[in-house]
């Protein structure tokens, strides 16, 4: 089974994807892995760190069958990033889609507002994320309205962190706990 993570840069995919490993003892990897690794051996057509649109579209074909290598091989898997575009989450076929379940995590405004400093505080938490400069209340309004906005348009399943991170995400467990149960 793969259970997907995705979301705006800094909306803790990597904190709950490690969560969930201690709970289910699932390995998990970060995509950004695999970006850094295109980007430094010159394999990335020339994309940098900050392409999130063309990182996607490049991406998202290695992503997809690594998802279906995964399930062929009866492997469970944790994946997590910014480059899960929902548009393709339901595109599997039945055979596979049956053992994904996928989860964005989205922060509203006010969770932005009351808890920024936080998020900056915690962007480093799980890995070491070297400049932030970029990451103002601006940019996170932006990007997170923007995911919440094609989990809309696509069906995505998403996680609205409104009050509390914590306790909001502890809605993840109970989806990927029915999902786990089912399979």
């Amino acid at each position: 089974m793969v259970i997907l993570i995705g979301g705006a840069s800094c909306s803790g995919k990597t904190f709950l994807a490690q969560k969930l490993l201690e709970k289910y003892k699932f390995p998990y990897f970060s995509i950004d892995h695999i970006k850094m690794g295109l980007i430094r051996t010159n394999r990335s057509d020339g994309l940098t760190p900050y392409d999130d649109d063309k990182l996607t579209s490049f991406l998202w074909p290695i992503i997809r069958e690594i998802i279906k290598t995964n399930i062929e091989n009866k492997q469970s898997i944790i994946i997590e990033g910014c480059y899960l575009p929902q548009s393709e989450i339901h595109s599997f076929e039945d055979k596979y889609q049956k053992h994904i379940i996928a989860l964005y995590l989205v922060f509203s405004n006010k969770y932005i507002d009351n808890n920024f400093s936080t998020i900056i505080n915690n962007s480093s938490i799980i890995e070491e994320k070297e400049d932030l400069t970029h990451l103002t209340k601006e940019y996170l309004y932006h990007q997170h309205s923007d995911v919440f906005e094609k989990c809309i348009e696509y069906k995505a399943p998403y996680i609205l962190i409104d009050n509390n991170f914590i306790k909001d995400t502890k809605k993840a467990f109970t989806l990927v706990d029915k999902f786990v149960e089912n399979n």
